[in-house]
């Protein structure tokens, strides 16, 4: 049980650690750190929808299905995050907003942008944890999959507190608003746990969607933050070591 809210909060965490940044920083987080967690964010995520998500929903069927259901799911995971991109404001880790013309300020649209995207987020951690309490999976990769989600939070939840405070809020204002855009990940994990039983049966439709959506994010929102501009192969470096670690992880406490 310890484990199971532990992969659920983690997320969180993260995303509380990077608004604390208000409070000993008065200037953005370095560029060369934030493409270092963001590369790093980047191989874990990436490595463990492999081996944690979809290597395990290709196992769990049997001729066929053990091919089209994750492809299925992964395509679904994909198309999902898609439309919530298209259809709102969406965050990138340099600070930037892509979508729909709305009238909310720059800050309101990152908060709503990190919000969105963090409740996808935290069902794929739920989704991996469901399948290691329902059909004898790694937890350690579900922890590893919430820990790559967490680096990525750091900055995001920096983002949100920074500017915040730079328009005179107070830094205890800055910091709870962006902690609290976190709260939705250890929401839709534990949304996916309660209903874990019912959807045992498409789990590995589930496990392969929440391998979508994290490479999405990835794809979409990550590897073009950390590989622009100037010191890109130090993002190139953290994405190695955080893949490399995954595949550790798994392999040895798998």
């Amino acid at each position: 049980m310890s484990s199971v809210l532990t992969a659920l909060v983690i997320p969180f965490l993260g995303t509380a650690l990077g608004s604390a940044f208000v409070f000993f920083m008065k200037r953005d987080m370095p560029a060369m750190l934030q493409k270092v967690l963001l590369g790093f964010a980047s191989g874990v995520m990436v490595a463990a929808s492999v081996w944690s998500l979809i290597i395990p929903a290709m196992e769990m069927g049997e001729g066929a299905s053990a091919v089209t259901a994750p492809t299925i799911g992964l395509l679904s995971g994909f198309a999902f995050l898609l439309v919530i991109d298209y259809i709102t404001p969406h965050l990138h880790a340099n600070g930037e907003t892509e979508g729909p013309k709305s009238r909310l300020s720059r800050t309101a649209k990152l908060a709503l942008a990190v919000t969105i995207h963090n409740f996808p987020e935290g069902m794929a951690v739920g989704v991996a944890i469901a399948g290691a309490l329902t059909a004898d999976f790694n937890m350690a990769g579900a922890l590893a999959l919430s820990l790559g989600i967490a680096i990525q939070n750091v900055p995001e939840g920096a983002i949100i507190s920074m500017p915040l405070r730079a328009e005179g809020n107070s830094r205890w204002k800055a910091f709870g608003i962006g902690a609290l855009s976190g709260i939705v990940e250890p929401l839709g994990g534990a949304l996916v746990l309660l209903l874990a039983t019912s959807i045992l049966g498409i789990m590995p439709y589930m496990l392969s969607f929440a391998a979508g959506a994290m490479l999405y994010v990835v794809v979409e929102e990550l590897v073009p933050d950390y590989s622009q501009g100037k010191h890109s192969n130090v993002g190139t470096v953290g994405f190695a070591l955080g893949f490399a670690l995954m595949m550790v992880l798994d392999v040895v406490l798998g």
